[in-house]
């Protein structure tokens, strides 16, 4: 089982491997930051619900895995403000607002969660969850529970279409958590190798 003791993520152990440790940390966070705005350009739109279809969790999960807490946060809180800066970095929507105006609206609450999914995604590995598939598994369920939780209380308690009101939690879970599970679920099954393998190309399967 992992240890309680932080343990050196993936690019911690690549930028002590390298001359400028900076250099790779900040390269790393930039490439996670492009990474989840290109993610949300593969945007699919559901009849049934104002939250389309997007590659933006895995990314954010696996980008906490790789980069640690801190720095898992970091690339999420940028790519929110080059979202609020006006940059097409947000899913492409005819019916959602765009820029700034995007957090407000239905799909607000996810997004706003990625920095917190990120950090807690990033912090399990620090405790060493990413050198496993199964453990893996677990802390990209974690994170992924966090983007639900906070998509489904802003979309059912704060986020307003228009004049209508908020249209409630129960309806929150049903449009934007419930059609979303099966497929978040099988995606995370699917990636949750990756930083293991990382780990055993680099030989660092030990968890101090």
């Amino acid at each position: 089982m992992p240890s309680s003791a932080a343990s050196a993520t993936l690019v911690d152990t690549l930028a002590s491997r390298a001359d400028s440790s900076s250099l790779i940390r900040v390269g790393a966070v930039l490439f996670v930051t492009a990474l989840t705005a290109a993610a949300a350009q593969i945007s699919v739109p559901l009849p049934f619900t104002q939250v389309p279809f997007t590659f933006q969790p895995l990314v954010v999960l696996l980008g906490g895995l790789a980069l640690g807490p801190r720095l898992g946060l970091a690339s999420q809180v940028l790519y929110l403000v080059a979202g609020l800066a006006g940059l097409p970095v947000f899913a492409a929507s005819a019916t959602l607002p765009p820029g700034a105006l995007r957090l407000m609206g239905p799909t607000g609450g996810y997004l706003m969660a990625y920095p917190l999914a990120a950090f807690l995604t990033g912090y399990l590995a620090e405790r060493g969850l990413d050198r496993r598939y199964l453990t893996s598994v677990l802390a990209m369920l974690a994170g992924l529970l966090v983007v639900y939780a906070g998509g489904a209380t802003w979309l059912g308690v704060f986020a307003r279409t228009g004049t209508s009101a908020p249209i409630g939690l129960h309806a929150a879970l049903v449009t934007g958590v419930y059609p979303f599970i099966a497929a978040d679920v099988v995606k995370l099954l699917a990636a949750a190798g990756i930083l293991p393998a990382f780990w055993r190309v680099l030989g660092r399967t030990d968890l101090r």
